[in-house]
């Protein structure tokens, strides 16, 4: 076998045993998942109603009120949903490192990396996993996309590309982590900047000093991006940058993971 056949063999071990911990903690999968439904239906039913009227120009179909809002913030949600589950990955990278058995991988004859490309590949399989409960839910409280095939697809590769990115930094954020405690934390940052962003409200209604930072950080692009192809909204030139964020991104997350991860093993 070539290394990378090793590679991709020990990739597969290391994910079976995340799908295995997913399967034994239920709880925090379904914690992960409930989060995002919570906040669809808080801010649709409790908030929806004036939000939506508020939306003006802004708004995504020809009524206002409740029923453009949930067009309006269902890919925000989706984000949150993604972000969701990148915290779990940096819980469970802080669980290994704390629990030794991190350094019990390293004495074995497995590719190292497969170590942390397990823990990736296994929270993509579950953040979509969670993407299709949460649009599941937001259809059945009122969301009408116009997208055909095409565009879904489109929509689950700028998915795809923000959850690889986020991984590998909740990935360096864990290994970073002194304590699984500090890993809960950290990534809580992802959680915020939807908030933060034109996930909720157009940029135009916020405070000029907020409103430039909502326009210029990473994840506003991505949110026009889905809502555009979901939607039917313009784009503009988002596709571009939700692109370059996320391989920056990407790029950034494992360049930490993997100088985190080299440190951890020169010890």
């Amino acid at each position: 076998m070539t290394t990378l056949s090793y590679a991709m063999r020990d990739s597969t071990t290391m994910l079976r045993r995340n799908m295995r911990h997913m399967q034994r903690y239920p709880s925090l999968t379904v914690m992960l998942v409930g989060q995002p439904i919570v906040l669809l239906l808080l801010f649709v039913y409790v908030f929806g109603g004036t939000l939506g009227n508020g939306l003006g120009g802004a708004a995504v179909s020809g009524v206002g009120g409740r029923a453009a809002y949930v067009g309006y913030v269902t890919p925000a949600i989706l984000l949150i949903t993604v972000t969701s589950a990148v915290l779990g990955t940096a819980i469970s990278v802080a669980m290994d490192m704390t629990e030794g058995i991190i350094a019990r991988f390293r004495t074995m004859a497995i590719s190292k990396a497969s170590v942390l490309t397990g823990h990736v590949i296994g929270t993509v399989i579950q953040t979509a996993i969670g993407l299709a409960v949460v649009i599941g839910v937001a259809l059945l409280v009122g969301f009408s996309p116009t997208a055909g095939v095409g565009e879904w697809f489109a929509v689950a590769g700028v998915l795809l590309l923000l959850t690889i990115a986020l991984t590998w930094l909740a990935v360096a954020m864990g290994l970073a982590a002194k304590s699984v405690e500090t890993a809960s934390n950290t990534p809580m940052i992802f959680t915020l900047l939807p908030f933060m962003g034109s996930g909720f409200v157009p940029t135009d209604s916020l405070p000029a000093w907020l409103r430039w930072f909502a326009e210029y950080q990473p994840f506003t692009p991505v949110i026009e991006t889905i809502r555009g192809l979901l939607l039917g909204t313009p784009i503009g030139n988002s596709a571009l940058l939700t692109v370059g964020w996320c391989v920056l991104l990407t790029v950034l997350g494992y360049a930490w993971s993997k100088s985190l991860f080299a440190k951890e093993r020169t010890r």
